[in-house]
Order: C-alpha cells, then sequence, then structure tokens
C-alpha cells in the first residue's frame, strides 16, 4: 500500500519527519517543458508558515523554507524525469520534545502510531505532524501552475474562527485564545474556477470523492462540505435545489466548484498543561495547503 504517495497520473510522494534532518517529496508524471515560478512557491510557503498572521508557532515564524531540488528541473524548467527536493529542518529543536518519550499527548497520533507500528517519532509526532504539509505545498504550487495552463484556478480563504466570521476580527480572536495559552478551529472555503465540464466519473470516482479524499487527509481536519453542505438540511428543496456547488452526480457542471472544510484547535497547548511550539489557530496556516491538496486532485483527474 502507497499510504505516502498520493495519485496514479501525476504521483506525489511525501517523506521526512518533523524533527528529522528534512521533509521532501518525489513527483513522476509532471510534463517536461513546464516553466515554474520558484517565486511563487516561495510565497506559498511563507503563507502556509503563518508569516505575519496571528496565533502561528514561534518554530513556523523562525524557520525559513527553502526548497532544494536534487532532480527533475534545469533553470526553472521541468525535464519531465521524477522531480526531487527537500526542505531542510533549521529549527529542528527534538530536545523540546524529550518529555514525550514516555507520556503521550491527548488528541494526537503519539499513542495510536505506537500501538500500530510498536515504535514512534517522538520528536514533535514525526510524520504525523504538520510540518510534513511544507512538501504538500511545493508539490501542489507545481500542479497549480500547470492547472493554470488550462485556465483553472483555485482560491481558498479562511471564513471562519470560533464564531466569529467577520475576516477583520479574526486576528484578535485568535490572539485572545493565544493570550489565555488556549487555541481555536476555524473554517475555510476553496473555489474552482475553470474546471472543465465533465471532470469526474459517476458512482464511485465522484469529484467530490476525489476532494475529500485530499483534504481529510490534511492534519486537523475533521470536516468536508460542498454545495449547500450541512447547512443545506435546515432549508426546504425548493429553495436550495439550484445550488449545485459546481458538481451534478460527481461530475463538474461547468460553475464554479465551491467546498469548505473545518480544522478543530489544536489539542496542544499550555492551557491544557502541554509544553511545545503549537499555533493557536492552525486554520489560517491551512489554505495553502487545501489549495495544493485540491490542485493535485484536479491535475490527476485533468
Amino acid at each position: 500500500m502507497a499510504m505516502n504517495t498520493f495519485g496514479e497520473n501525476w504521483t506525489f510522494t511525501s517523506f521526512g519527519e518533523s524533527h528529522g534532518a528534512a521533509i521532501g517529496g518525489v513527483l513522476d508524471g509532471v510534463p517536461a517543458g513546464l516553466h515554474i515560478d520558484m517565486s511563487l512557491i516561495r510565497q506559498e510557503l511563507e503563507r502556509r508558515a503563518g508569516k505575519g498572521m496571528a496565533g502561528a508557532s514561534p518554530r513556523a515564524k523562525n524557520e525559513p523554507d527553502e526548497v532544494e531540488w536534487l532532480s527533475g528541473v534545469l533553470d526553472g524548467v521541468t525535464l519531465g524525469t521524477p522531480i526531487a527536493f527537500i526542505i531542510r529542518n533549521k529549527d529542528a529543536r527534538p530536545e523540546d520534545y524529550e518529555w514525550l518519550k514516555h507520556t503521550y499527548r491527548i488528541g494526537h497520533a503519539d499513542k495510536v502510531y505506537e500501538l500500530k507500528y510498536g515504535i514512534r517519532d517522538w520528536r514533535g509526532g514525526g510524520r504525523a505532524s504538520a510540518r510534513e504539509t511544507a512538501a504538500r505545498v511545493v508539490a501542489g504550487c507545481i500542479a497549480k501552475q500547470q492547472l493554470a495552463q488550462k485556465n483553472i484556478a483555485i482560491h481558498a480563504q479562511l471564513i471562519q474562527v470560533g464564531a466569529e466570521t467577520d475576516p477583520a476580527r479574526f486576528a484578535d480572536t485568535i490572539a485572545a485564545y493565544q493570550q489565555d495559552g488556549d487555541s481555536i478551529g476555524g473554517i475555510i472555503e476553496c473555489r474552482i474556477q475553470g474546471l472543465p465540464v465533465g471532470t469526474g466519473e459517476p458512482i464511485f470516482d465522484k469529484l467530490q470523492a476525489h476532494l475529500a479524499f485530499a483534504i481529510l487527509s490534511i492534519n486537523a481536519c475533521k470536516g468536508f462540505e460542498y454545495g449547500t453542505g450541512f447547512g443545506g438540511v435546515t432549508q426546504p428543496g425548493s429553495a436550495i435545489n439550484h445550488i449545485s456547488g459546481g458538481i451534478a452526480g460527481g461530475i463538474a457542471d461547468g460553475t464554479e466548484v465551491v467546498f469548505r472544510c473545518v480544522f478543530k484547535p489544536t489539542p496542544s497547548t499550555p492551557k491544557a498543561g502541554i509544553k511545545g511550539r503549537h499555533d493557536a489557530c492552525v486554520a489560517t496556516r491551512a489554505v495553502p495547503v487545501v489549495e495544493a491538496m485540491t490542485a493535485l486532485v484536479l491535475v490527476n483527474l485533468i
């Protein structure tokens, strides 16, 4: 089972641990001749790191994510061969997690990893850490640039923090929880424009099923909905039957595809007595990860 590989036509294999030497990825199926805008990749990694955002962990702010290209790219142009890259963990401090050697954090994967494999990487969660998503962002940014050649655009944004829906108040809301030593969750909305009619297959290969599979693989993601979603249950059919969310019968209908996903508050907080370098709201930094996983889904289907 290729549990660390995503996709069948355009594959992305992720590797590395949170406080190991590096994280990285291998991409196969990327066509030759694709000009990669390296500045866009840097921008996406800065978004994921929470640069300038309230509530981002100290590690995220202090660790610059610089991509080292090992193969498959020459002068910024893809060669059609496997692309391998790494991002070195320059601010890895496993000693911060020494206390985890003999205990488990509530709400994390610590215990189940050890129960399943008989061993675990206690250094900040190892493979289960959100640090792994930096590699997804690199892969997804390349996929987005390939999709842009077909005029397909993906845009995600944070639309809710806790009960707050006013973006102007998000930073203050997160800061209040951070000051209290606590955390809060959030909701991200993603919109896809330019998706060709017919993308997706009936029954078991529906477009929304592929999207849900990818989005729910992101750390701390606890729910996925598209179109009217869960809110539609309170509305009569006559009021919402025109809202498709861009998908009908599992197939893109040519209109804008809209979905939302919810991210839980991190369970590791000073208020819970858990030491570490944690985010007050992981949803803020998950926005580019949602875009990346969406791009990986679409580049495979198209």
